[in-house]
């Protein structure tokens, strides 16, 4: 199985603008995305989908010192985005929709997650559905064809912006699974779309990254067990629903 994640990645986030490309330890968020996704086996090639608005130059210019292929689309149609960015580079068969703001991305979950997945029998796998992780560690794992099909068919704007909506809300035309963890950690918010999820995240970094660059899951739980004020940060924030 020949596999692609397609990361997004734009500078005009409305809660935290110029986000990805925020330092991290000795990198930037979205060099922080590449290198964790990169960490799993299975992942042959990434490509960053940004926008072809004149702020994403900057992104343009990080991703290509890192030698990184990268595609430029529409903003607001995200979907769009995606499909050509495949369709560029030549990708045919397993795509991974991976967002720019989740710097604890654990490849240990997207190696599981691809294990599960056979394009032979599924469409679209994914942790989001009915959610048992973390908020930032979201992986949603479709075929190009099932990519195609969303490009060709879906007509409201939410399901352009965010990519995936017509593909899981459409069952009967695709074939869905859920990746289930156990135990449900779906209390954390380990996604970066304020500042107080920046504080927080450089704080899980500030502990584990000097040690360990490719710190776990696992390690990141242990850490908020022995401090958990740390939850506290921004365990506040309302995550924005589709269309807001």
């Amino acid at each position: 199985m020949n596999t692609t994640v397609i990361i997004q990645a734009r500078m005009g986030a409305t809660r935290l603008p110029g986000k990805v490309l925020k330092r991290l330890g000795d990198k930037t968020v979205l060099t922080q995305v590449i290198r964790r996704v990169a960490a799993c086996p299975q992942v042959n090639q990434i490509i960053v989908a940004t926008t072809d608005s004149p702020q994403d130059d900057a992104i343009i210019q990080a991703v290509t010192a890192s030698q990184i292929p990268y595609f430029r689309g529409s903003e607001q149609d995200v979907l769009a985005r995606y499909y050509f960015a495949a369709k560029t580079w030549g990708v045919t068969e397993t795509i991974v929709r991976v967002t720019a703001d989740c710097p604890l991305f654990d490849p240990q979950l997207l190696t599981q997650m691809l294990d599960k997945f056979d394009p032979t029998t599924t469409d679209y796998l994914s942790n989001t559905m009915l959610r048992s992780y973390p908020q930032g560690l979201d992986a949603e794992i479709f075929t190009f064809a099932t990519l195609e099909r969303a490009f060709q068919q879906a007509t409201e704007f939410y399901q352009r912006e965010h990519v995936t909506p017509y593909i899981y809300q459409h069952p009967e035309l695709f074939t869905l699974t859920d990746f289930i963890g156990q135990p449900d950690l779906s209390q954390h918010r380990w996604t970066l779309d304020t500042p107080e999820d920046f504080d927080l995240i450089t704080k899980i970094y500030d502990a584990l990254y000097p040690s360990t660059p490719l710190f776990t899951t696992a390690q990141i739980l242990d850490l908020l067990t022995h401090q958990p004020e740390f939850i506290a940060i921004n365990q506040h924030i309302r995550q924005k629903k589709l269309g807001e």
